[in-house]
């Protein structure tokens, strides 16, 4: 059982959830399932994974003068200026599984830096203009938002692919015997003024 009177805690906690709803968002999916892009923009499942194993890699890193142990499996800085785009896609050499497993590791470092360092440690986002120190706790909640924000993109992609939906497979948060139909066409009723 978490302690939530324990600001660390909670924190993690809330962390650890958005972490596994984005892995849980992969499960069943094939390789070709996992990137085919679901947005206008590309969006797609594992490029979103990725993405956010980059975030909390430095954020948790760098930031606080950490270097995840094998800094050549992730996005390095100079790579954004020749493609800005270079964390939302999985390369051909990088699996679904491979990917998984890395955010993984990435989440237990991010979690180490967390249990080491007192919240108001203060420490510099290599990437951010102004340079000004920022507290971990500020960091923390950032990837927690972060996270949720892009676990929500998930949802939707997961979604619109096979209906997979909720916080995770044991708990979809909707009903299930629910007439889906019927309540988008009410909506559509709804929004059309009928």
């Amino acid at each position: 059982m978490v302690d939530l009177s324990d600001p660390k805690s909670a924190l993690r906690l809330y962390l650890q959830e958005a972490r596994d709803s984005l892995i849980w968002k992969l499960d069943g999916l094939s390789e070709r399932e996992a990137r085919m892009p679901r947005t206008p923009t590309g969006n797609n499942l594992l490029g979103v994974l990725k993405h956010c194993l980059n975030v909390e890699a430095g954020y948790f890193g760098p930031t606080f003068g950490r270097e995840f142990p094998t800094p050549e499996e992730l996005v390095d800085l100079a790579v954004y200026d020749k493609d800005p785009q270079a964390d939302w896609y999985a390369r051909e050499d990088e699996t679904k599984d491979g990917l998984i497993d890395l955010y993984r590791r990435v989440g237990a470092f991010a979690d180490e830096t967390i249990e080491q360092l007192p919240l108001d440690t203060l420490g510099r986002v290599p990437w951010w203009p102004d340079g000004q120190p920022v507290t971990l706790h500020h960091i923390v909640v950032r990837v927690i938002y972060d996270l949720s924000r892009h676990a929500g993109q998930a949802d939707i992609m997961r979604e619109q692919h096979d209906q997979a939906i909720g916080l995770h497979p044991g708990n979809t948060n909707i009903p299930g015997d629910y007439d889906w139909p019927a309540y988008v066409a009410k909506l559509t009723r709804l929004a059309e003024g009928r």
